[in-house]
């Protein structure tokens, strides 16, 4: 198998032994040939993050998929201070800052509510195009090429096995077609 793509999955969940719907994913993610899974809270317990370390695994890939549970309209504390150290000026924006330039970033997110929440007309008001805004503008301030998200919606209420691990297909078929090239770009 050529692979075309290096993949690096950055996991970010504070208290996976309470995610049946991240455990999941996270296990099929993890099975993908040459994809990286690299998870920060296992990495980082003590949230002080190896800037060093991160900037040199984000150099080293050409595709970042951010796989979080999307609460509070956002993602963990870890996530942002990943964020705010890793994405510094002059690595990964402004003046020199081109190390991100022409990467892929995608969003992985499970949600609590139903697809029908994250719309103009449900409960949260808004869509997850809108909610993500600040995701997609970090990937453009960094030069990099935002990517259709992967949503799992309704984990709350998600207790079919059968539908569990339709999703934990469906998203090792995304990382697979990432790796090898195909990924869906969004409009």
């Amino acid at each position: 198998m050529r692979v075309h793509a290096r993949v690096l999955v950055l996991f970010v969940h504070p208290a996976l032994q309470k995610s049946r719907v991240n455990r999941r994913l996270a296990a099929a993610a993890r099975e993908v040939d040459g994809i990286t899974f690299h998870d920060l809270y296992e990495a980082y317990p003590d949230l002080h993050v190896d800037v060093a370390r991160e900037q040199a695994l984000l150099a080293a890939h050409d595709v970042v998929v951010l796989q979080y549970p999307f609460y509070w309209y956002s993602g963990p504390a870890l996530l942002k201070e990943w964020l705010d150290v890793v994405l510094e000026y002059g690595f990964a924006y402004g003046e020199g800052g081109d190390r991100l330039r022409g990467k892929g970033l995608l969003a992985a997110i499970s949600t609590g509510g139903g697809a029908h929440a994250y719309s103009r007309a449900g409960h949260n008001h808004f869509t997850m195009r809108e909610l993500l805004a600040p995701m997609e503008q970090t990937a453009l301030l960094c030069g990099m090429r935002w990517l259709d998200p992967f949503v799992v919606h309704g984990t709350v209420h998600l207790t079919d096995e059968t539908a569990l691990a339709a999703h934990a297909t469906a998203y090792a078929e995304l990382l697979a077609s990432l790796r090898d090239g195909r990924p869906p770009v969004s409009a």
